[in-house]
């Protein structure tokens, strides 16, 4: 149960010493230090420090404003640390998410933030009327127009988005990912991730984990060799000498059997499949025959 410390200041020319200081003393045994203006989300470092909190593990900073400037975006990283079993913790502040008084002092933050954004809500609103009112229709102007900048920056903004909601469940896939690759492909690695996801949750494509892993790689949070193409599949020769040597080990052995057990082993298939049918049995089989594999067997 690691004390991870996060400490940030917006510019070159400003010290994290204070910070530092105060991290170690709270027994912090890593800390993470960025440059980085508060008010931007798509801090690599930050997601760097998120990603190494693990379960039971607590995100540590000398005041709250150095991890974000905003209500909505404080309480979506501690909800986030939360879900994967995690406690975050402010020296200056009374948030410790490990204590009912944390706890509560977050639900009152919490209340705020919901009535914050009613109000929002209700003037946006109010805004929308009357500017139909008035004939003028919503929406950005710069998109509309097609504007490189307007285009850049909602980019930007859904590619945070999605890095946050990925550094948020990543304990749940990333560690499965860091096993089987570039050793396995993608379809194996899929099929291991949604094994380990609660029922109900929305399973993961292929598609889906290979952009998310992409994006760790492009920020610096993954090894690039989980990219990697995978090994090619077995040679058909392998197989053949597989096959031959269930049969020689078992002489009364049913092709049936044989594809069945086959398949318990998650032996893929000449063509990379992972149902053994009697027929690629019986094939390989017969190239075993040929080869003299099996003098002497009579399945």
């Amino acid at each position: 149960m690691a004390l991870i410390g996060y400490a940030r200041v917006s510019t070159e020319d400003q010290s994290t010493g204070a910070q530092l200081d105060a991290l170690r003393a709270a027994g912090c045994e890593e800390i993470i230090e960025e440059r980085a203006s508060g008010g931007s989300v798509t801090r690599p470092l930050l997601a760097r420090a998120l990603g190494r909190v693990g379960r039971g593990d607590t995100l540590v900073v000398a005041r709250i404003d150095r991890l974000a400037r905003s209500l909505s975006h404080l309480l979506g990283v501690i909800e986030g640390l939360r879900a994967r079993g995690a406690h975050f913790r402010s020296l200056g502040d009374p948030i410790d998410t490990s204590s009912p008084q944390g706890v509560f002092t977050l639900q009152v933050l919490g209340a705020a933030a919901e009535f914050e954004r009613a109000l929002i809500r209700e003037r946006t609103k109010a805004g929308l009327a009357a500017a139909r009112a008035r004939g003028r229709v919503g929406g950005n102007p710069g998109l509309k127009a097609g504007d490189a900048a307007a285009v850049r920056k909602v980019s930007a903004a859904r590619r945070a988005a999605v890095l946050a909601a990925r550094v948020g469940d990543a304990e749940a896939w990333l560690p499965v990912v860091r096993r089987m690759r570039p050793g396995r492909p993608w379809g194996e690695v899929v099929r291991a991730v949604n094994a380990g996801m609660p029922a109900g949750a929305v399973r993961w494509s292929s598609a889906r984990l290979v952009r998310a892993v992409r994006l760790f790689v492009d920020e610096g949070l993954a090894e690039a060799e989980l990219l990697a193409p995978a090994p090619r599949r077995p040679a058909a020769d392998r197989l053949v000498a597989v096959v031959a040597a269930m049969a020689r080990a078992r002489p009364g052995v049913t092709l049936r059997e044989m594809a069945a057990e086959l398949t318990a082993m998650r032996e893929r298939t000449p063509r990379g499949g992972s149902e053994w049918a009697v027929s690629s049995v019986a094939h390989l089989l017969a190239r075993a025959r040929a080869a003299g594999m099996l003098r002497d067997v009579g399945t």
